[in-house]
């Protein structure tokens, strides 16, 4: 029995010293885990960041191309949806720079009822982005934000080029816009 005690003490040691080691070796081995999903996720972050910048990319040249080639009596009429999805109203009128020739904005209606009640915008051209795939303009509010742009009556719009001007600098304030 004098010989058991010292072997039992030993061996108890023993697990205590590969139980130690074992959970050393387990915390450095979940420590190496969370650092390979924190990697994993910048990685993600990056592809991301690249997949929407490459989107981002994409959208402005085709949207380039539908400004640059479309006619005005195409581009009239084209529903603008925000990017939940939500209409916003169509494409009412476009509005030109007479110097440059240059599409300035993009008159849109929106609210009311069968045309009754409706509130025009003139919307930046910038601040539209062209979806080929769904032929449908996104603009990037929702409608609350919409309903309280700058805007006029479809009966009244601005009629000098001096009220042009003022409403441009709301307009290109209100969608950050930068001339």
């Amino acid at each position: 029995m004098n010989k058991v005690i010292p072997i039992l003490a030993l061996s108890f040691v023993s697990l205590t010293f590969v139980a130690t080691v074992y959970a050393t070796d387990v915390q450095e081995k979940q420590q190496e885990l969370f650092e390979k999903k924190q990697g994993v996720k910048e990685v993600q972050k990056e592809l991301n960041q690249e997949l929407k910048e490459e989107s981002i990319k994409l959208n402005q040249a085709s949207n380039k191309s539908m400004q640059q080639v479309s006619r005005a009596s195409k581009i009239i009429g084209t529903n603008v949806k925000n990017i939940s999805g939500d209409n916003l109203g169509d494409i009412k009128d476009l509005v030109l720079d007479p110097d440059s020739g240059q599409v300035v904005y993009a008159v849109v209606s929106f609210g009311g009822i069968l045309g009754v009640g409706n509130k025009v915008f003139a919307l930046p051209w910038k601040a539209l982005d062209w979806t080929r795939d769904k032929n449908y303009y996104i603009l990037d509010v929702d409608k609350t934000t919409l309903s309280k742009a700058p805007g006029f009556d479809k009966r009244h719009w601005p009629d000098s080029s001096d009220k042009w001007d003022m409403l441009k600098e709301e307009i290109n304030q209100f969608y950050n816009i930068k001339p």
